[in-house]
């Protein structure tokens, strides 16, 4: 008997969603024959939460079925209701699965006006009503074994996506049952139970032992996983831990064994005798500290006849030298299982009952408007920052309001200070190059990513069309190069980016270069910074002069400009609404969308005042400019003029300029950064999409060439021809010598009394194979834990 850990059902208390739902259609959708359409659905939904949730289900796929579609049918329902406790209030009520006393503790029922809450819910029965079916099924056929390792992983996929969704769907502490802690390491069991049926599945089958001895090490390791997560929960029975534990020294014993005739076939003796004491130092484990849970009898008795053969074997033969386990070579690990990614609709018999409440139109009217909204954000944004990077421009280039402050001649104007201390503030050059330094670092790293992802295509694709021009029409299944159209496509288009990127980088360090001197003093200390700018004659006449204080005046109201679009452009960036209910409505009323007319109509209503208010700060500036520029014409008048006020001048001015050029320069700078590390993570997808697409071509090639080969194996080698009748009945002559045996190994009823030997890696039709491993025995119950552990008997 092989035991196998089932989760039990929450329960949930009758909802009434007929009248909510009912009144939300009648108050949302004027037409008659719509509403009776919409009603109708809503009753139908009634109807599949009753099935799904007011009725013991039976252990069975049917059952599983109508859970499934019911959470497909919530996840398509949940977008086109206003569910929440201030408009469309549904309050469910759920039961902790885990009374006290049992494996989880946790708060016997929570009632939350939440759909998110109702789907967590739903689902967790889904994932544990497929661990059920996994148990009930018989792994003693080839069948069974599929559909319980399919169940296991769909269980694990389930449990796994409410630990990465639950705290997210319910916005307070969920009950223990659901909570992340507990259904992550519902996951891990769940997955080790699969790998623990692909181990079983590939013992039934003979495969390979080294293959076999990956499975049950992986097995193991996952096992262990488990039982890591379980053991520092205080509210964990005593049976969990057991069995747990168990199972991983049991699959350690599995994997050592296959490992040592392994070792074995290749004529390393010692190492499967040390790799035969270790499998049995690892059952005797089993049997005395958890022989209450697990009985491993059978493996025990398998394990000891193995290491008595190999030690008489080896004392009297080979004496092969018998090494440490610790020196062994480490075990191969083969992970054939998968958590099974939840996307909805998981149901294959899902139809969304209200799929003409929000049909694709909506979406894509949806989709278009949140474009033409950002475009037009971006426009009036990016409107006022070129405006302002003209006004700073011109403000540069006329030494403004440095001019101003440097009457005396010989200090450093105080904006020129200010500049200087922000540079410095922000890291100066240092950061900068830092910034400069791990671009191209970021960039390598994007580059070996996508690439990578490609060559992993190309070396699959590569395969199949070797495999193709050998088996011509044999190889009957899609080209690798169609197959992998979409995702060349999408790696063509990021390389595009990343060579854009890379121009964009190098216009941003050639702007660096231009500006570095100029920025590396303004990070100088101010005593040399004052040494490093030309001094000039002394202008004091004109600080009391009616020009300066005009220019003052003028530099003030620019600067008010200025701060008044900081806030401009806060206001625009804030402007929210919702366009899904015009489109909805336009829909009910008119049958189709004019999503232009109705996004531009908004557009204008929304932005159309901002717009206004953004060229009237253009106008005003324009105006203020031209007011500047006239006023510093005559300030210059005034000012002596000579080579030392000139080149004093110009040195203030490409300060003034490379403070600017800083503040851009780190602002692209910080900006590309970011852009490649959020780039970093869409590659790594896309590099997970690839490899899980190679690795499914990869195990159907392996089936495919399996096929062929055996069907290749079955054709003549040459065509039918007649036998001469002479041949037919030969003349009697002496007795022939009994031909030599076909296979080297000895029976288990030798005179010799020796052990079966383990059959070849390989297996022909009629080849009489050695007994394969038992899964290890359980008893029939675990006590305590009657309704999380149920018993699987596998045939002996």
């Amino acid at each position: 008997m092989a035991t196998f850990i089932s989760v039990p059902l929450k329960k949930s208390s009758e909802v009434d969603l007929v009248k909510p739902l009912s009144k939300f259609v009648t108050a949302t959708y004027p037409a008659a024959e719509e509403q009776a359409d919409y009603i109708r659905s809503v009753e139908e939904l009634n109807k599949l939460r009753k099935s799904a949730l007011g009725r013991p289900l039976d252990k069975h796929e049917s059952s599983l079925e109508i859970l499934l579609r019911y959470y497909d049918q919530l996840c398509a329902v949940e977008p086109k209701f206003p569910f929440s406790e201030n408009q469309l209030c549904l309050t469910f009520t759920w039961k902790d699965a885990f009374d006290k006393g049992s494996l989880f503790g946790g708060s016997v029922k929570l009632a939350l006006a939440s759909l998110g809450y109702e789907k967590t819910c739903v689902l967790f029965n889904g994932a544990a009503l497929a661990s059920q079916i996994a148990s009930e099924q018989n792994l003693d056929s080839d069948e069974g074994l599929k559909a319980a390792a399919k169940y296991y992983q769909l269980a694990s996929g389930a449990f796994g996506h409410i630990k990465d969704t639950v705290l997210s769907a319910l916005n307070r502490e969920p009950t223990m049952d659901i909570s992340p802690e507990t259904v992550g390491t519902l996951s891990l069991i769940m997955l080790a139970q699969a790998q623990e049926v692909f181990f079983l599945k590939a013992t039934s089958d003979k495969m390979k032992d080294a293959i076999i001895a990956k499975l049950a090490n992986q097995t193991a390791d996952f096992y262990g996983d488990a039982f890591k997560q379980c053991q520092y929960k205080e509210n964990l029975p005593k049976e969990v831990l057991p069995v747990l534990a168990a199972k991983h020294c049991i699959m350690q014993a599995n994997a050592e064994l296959h490992q040592s005739l392994l070792a074995k076939q290749k004529k390393r003796f010692g190492e499967e005798i040390a790799r035969l004491q270790h499998a049995t130092e690892l059952v005797k484990t089993v049997a005395s500290r958890y022989d209450e849970y697990v009985s491993v009898k059978d493996l025990s008795d398998k394990i000891s006849r193995a290491l008595t053969a190999a030690k008489k074997d080896n004392d009297f033969i080979y004496h092969d030298r018998v090494p440490e386990v610790k020196d062994l070579e480490h075990i191969g690990k083969a992970a054939l299982v998968k958590a099974t990614a939840i996307t909805p609709p998981l149901s294959a018999k899902f139809t969304d009952l209200f799929e003409k409440m929000v049909p694709m139109a909506v979406q894509q009217s949806m989709s278009v408007y949140s474009q033409r909204k950002a475009e037009t954000v971006n426009r009036l944004v990016g409107t006022m920052r070129e405006a302002t990077n003209l006004c700073n421009g011109v403000l540069a280039s006329l030494n403004l309001p440095a001019a101003l402050e440097d009457l005396s001649g010989d200090s450093i104007p105080q904006s020129i200070v200010e500049k200087a201390r922000a540079i410095v503030q922000q890291g100066g050059l240092q950061s900068i190059e830092q910034l400069i330094r791990d671009l191209p670092e970021l960039l390598t790293r994007n580059r070996e990513i996508l690439e990578e992802s490609l060559k992993m295509l190309g070396d699959e694709e590569s395969t199949d069309s070797e495999l193709r021009s050998k088996f011509s029409q044999r190889w009957n299944r899609t080209p690798s190069g169609d197959l992998y159209k979409p995702l060349r496509a999408e790696g063509g288009n990021f390389r595009s980016v990343l060579d854009k990127a890379v121009q964009a980088d190098q216009v941003v360090r050639e702007r660096y270069n231009t500006h570095c001197e100029m920025i590396a003093l303004l990070c100088k200390p101010e005593a040399e910074l004052t040494a490093a700018i030309p001094s000039a004659n002394p202008v004091k006449t004109l600080q009391g002069s009616e020009v300066v204080s005009v220019l003052r005046s003028q530099l003030a109201q620019l600067e008010e400009v200025k701060k008044e679009r900081e806030g401009l452009e806060a206001e625009i960036k804030g402007v929210a609404f919702d366009m899904s209910s015009s489109f909805l409505t336009a829909l009910a009323q008119d049958g189709a969308i004019n999503e232009e007319a109705l996004s531009m109509s908004q557009l204008d209503q929304s932005y159309g005042n901002y717009s206004q208010r953004v060229q009237a700060s253009l106008r005003s500036q324009e105006e203020l400019l031209g007011k500047v520029q006239a006023s510093h014409q005559e300030f210059s008048k005034l000012k002596q003029s000579n080579s030392e006020a000139n080149d004093r001048e110009e040195v203030l001015k490409k300060l003034a300029s490379a403070h600017d050029s800083y503040v851009e320069i780190t602002s692209n700078l910080r900006e590309g950064t970011k852009f490649y590390n959020d780039l970093t993570e869409i590659l790594l997808k896309f590099q997970n999409k690839c490899s899980d697409i190679v690795f499914a071509r990869k195990t159907e090639r392996d089936e495919l060439l399996k096929d062929l080969q055996q069907s290749i194996a079955r054709e003549p080698s040459a065509p039918s021809f007649n036998v001469p009748a002479y041949q037919t009945n030969p003349a009697p002559t002496a007795a022939d010598p009994n031909p030599a045996p076909r296979t080297v190994f000895v029976s288990s009823q030798s005179s010799m009394g020796s052990t079966p030997t383990p059959p070849p890696p390989c297996f022909t039709a009629g080849t009489k194979h050695a007994e394969i491993i038992r899964s290890p025995t359980h008893k029939d119950t675990v006590v305590g834990a009657k309704n999380l552990i149920c018993t699987h008997q596998t045939k002996g």
